[in-house]
């Protein structure tokens, strides 16, 4: 398979980001009197026009349900979901080894595989009393909470493979804590709440090595470095689709098929069974047996859309468009008077969180807003992360192929502006 996200000797092009703003429909109103800028985007992207019109074809001309009909309308509803799928696969880098499952969102696709892996009673289990779990201090909720749930449930011990003081993690850590105990090692592509981007590649690789099945949460990378699968000692992979330019409740989990076969199914019912009886029943093949029920498919088929949206605009012109807001983003704000900027030193993100002494983040959103700038402000659903940094709620910055150094610049003088208001 031909590598699409291979980095290239040369600087990648200078995005029209105008012309891309055009679009985006939802960027042309004003809020409280003034342009929006977005810069909210690490919680949900907005959807360019290609990706609205293709979920508009299908559902105004191919809606029906799938893999059951022999009606023509069945028929192309199946064909519009398998070729995303196909997209998507080609998108991530899976090969023929690997198996693409269509979800809600990276929290299904991480509830499933933590789930999965200790249903199906004894001796089927790949969880057992005694077992370790090791995660990163990093995660975000979804790929934490699975997996405390997971440990009680089947005896296993919990490993936290915590950062230092920066919010750093180091893989001569993990090389210390993992054993021949080892199960699950599991992992972020990007921190959601500070931007910190670990050596993943290398930890799930040092993890698979020792036996481990390996996860990464792909969710804050898909938008402008998504990983790809065919260079990765990685079992599992989950993405969102309203994180890179999709339609809300779309995901996907990718992933090595044979790991992939070891989870045991959480929705039981339509299209994933082989064969029913009464007293018993036998699973599809997959992905069937993991995608149980009517799935989404006019939102698998604007997922595709979206990858073949950031294909086309460029992979390594996004990430170093959003790097350089960032970059921006950082020494406006670490200017400013008692301002700290979380992770500084994490120039691959594409988000930028802060805090300002004796002033709280909500107060700050809520004036930033009335001049037409969204931003997110709290924990981020990564509270032990923030709590381990010892910094308390943020604010936080996130950038997109769409923003621009002007709403960058607004956004500083407006935190200035509010500093000034609520001190």
């Amino acid at each position: 398979m031909v590598d699409i996200h291979t980095p290239t000797a040369t600087p990648a092009r200078a995005l029209d980001v105008a012309a891309l703003r055009t679009q985006f429909p939802v960027l042309e109103q004003s809020i409280h009197g003034h342009a929006l800028a977005y810069l909210d985007n690490a919680a949900t992207t907005h959807m360019p026009v290609a990706v609205l019109d293709a979920m508009r074809a299908f559902e105004a001309h191919d809606r029906a349900n799938i893999h059951r009909g022999v009606h023509t309308l069945s028929q192309r509803a199946t064909d519009d979901f398998e070729a995303a799928r196909a997209v998507l696969a080609r998108f991530i880098g899976a090969g023929k080894d690997h198996e693409l499952v269509f979800t809600s969102g990276t929290t299904e696709a991480l509830n499933m595989i933590a789930q999965g892996l200790w249903l199906g009673g004894a001796g089927k289990a790949w969880l057992r009393p005694g077992d370790e779990i090791i995660v990163s201090g990093l995660e975000h909720h979804a790929n934490l909470i699975p997996w405390q749930h997971a440990a009680q449930a089947t005896g296993a011990k919990l490993i936290v493979l915590r950062p230092d003081s920066e919010g750093r993690l180091h893989v001569a850590d993990l090389q210390r804590l993992l054993s021949e105990r080892t199960r699950v090692f599991a992992v972020t592509a990007g921190a959601n709440a500070t931007g910190e981007r670990p050596a993943y590649e290398e930890m799930l690789a040092l993890a698979s090595a020792a036996g481990a099945l390996t996860v990464l949460d792909a969710a804050q990378a898909a938008s402008h470095a998504v990983p790809d699968l065919s260079r990765l000692a990685c079992d599992f992979m989950a993405f969102s689709g309203h994180k890179m330019y999709g339609p809300m409740g779309t995901g996907v989990l990718a992933g090595r098929r044979a790991a992939l076969e070891r989870l045991h199914p959480l929705r039981l019912g339509g299209d994933m069974v082989e064969w029913v009886k009464y007293d018993s029943a036998a699973w599809a093949a997959l992905p069937a047996r993991l995608e149980g029920g009517t799935p989404n498919v006019g939102g698998a088929v604007g997922l595709a859309a979206a990858a073949r949206f950031i294909d086309q605009v460029g992979l390594a012109a996004i990430d170093q468009h959003v790097h350089a807001l960032r970059a921006q983003a950082v020494a406006g704000l670490a200017a400013i008077d008692g301002v700290t900027v979380l992770a500084p030193h994490a120039t691959d993100a594409a988000l930028v969180s802060f805090v300002a002494q004796d002033v709280h983040p909500h107060d700050i959103g809520t004036l930033l807003d009335e001049r037409g700038i969204a931003v997110r402000t709290g924990h981020h659903c990564a509270q032990p992360l923030i709590d381990h940094l010892g910094r308390g709620p943020t604010t936080r910055a996130s950038f997109a192929l769409y923003n621009t150094a002007d709403e960058v610049d607004r956004l500083i003088a407006a935190v200035t502006h509010a500093l000034k208001v609520l001190r």
